[in-house]
């Protein structure tokens, strides 16, 4: 940014006063030396120690022994779509909602620590995952960046035959004991 459009950081002289919502936070410079205002360190202690305490007062388990695995796009909101409690199941989101490896491992920690008893998947139409392909993804990034990508999309073009698919997925892992109740769903 110009200096003639940003004032400095506040105690320059001549600065511009601090507006009172930014009370708490401080200037500095990010990696291309661009000021940038962080929360002070005090202020940032502070949200740490309420931070730890909510995470102190939660339940180490959810209520109903539910995970839920679901696309990351923030318009699924899992726990009203499901009529849940915020603390009523374990919810693993990832691009497309699809079951990779690491879905495998949170489901292995998630039953064999926390003993989640029910999977429920959730899929859902327009989805970014149904309007590429793998190759064209894994193109564009190796084009952009000069490298491949060492893992694959997971791309799909049936939102509901995706989840059939993550369904065979879970019940084949050796390490998932508990698929007796898996229930997959496709939203619109």
């Amino acid at each position: 940014m110009p200096d003639a459009e940003w004032a400095g950081p506040p105690d320059d002289k001549g600065a511009l006063p601090e507006p009172p919502q930014a009370a708490g936070w401080e200037w500095e410079l990010d990696a291309n030396g661009v000021p940038v205002q962080s929360l002070s360190t005090t202020a940032s202690a502070a949200r740490g120690r309420r931070l730890r305490s909510d995470i102190r007062r939660m339940p180490p388990r959810p209520a109903p022994h539910a995970a839920v695995i679901a696309c990351m796009d923030s318009r699924l909101k899992i726990f009203e779509l499901l009529g849940l409690g915020d603390e009523e199941a374990h919810v693993i989101r990832n691009a497309g909602g699809v079951v990779t490896d690491d879905v495998i491992r949170s489901l292995a920690v998630s039953q064999w620590l926390l003993g989640t008893t029910e999977i429920i998947l959730i899929h859902h139409t327009d989805c970014a995952l149904e309007k590429i392909t793998d190759d064209e993804f894994t193109r564009e990034i190796e084009a952009e960046t000069g490298i491949a990508p060492p893992w694959v999309v997971q791309a799909f073009t049936d939102a509901a035959r995706d989840v059939r698919e993550s369904v065979r997925r879970i019940k084949a892992s050796p390490f998932l004991t508990r698929t007796g109740k898996i229930r997959g769903l496709s939203s619109t």
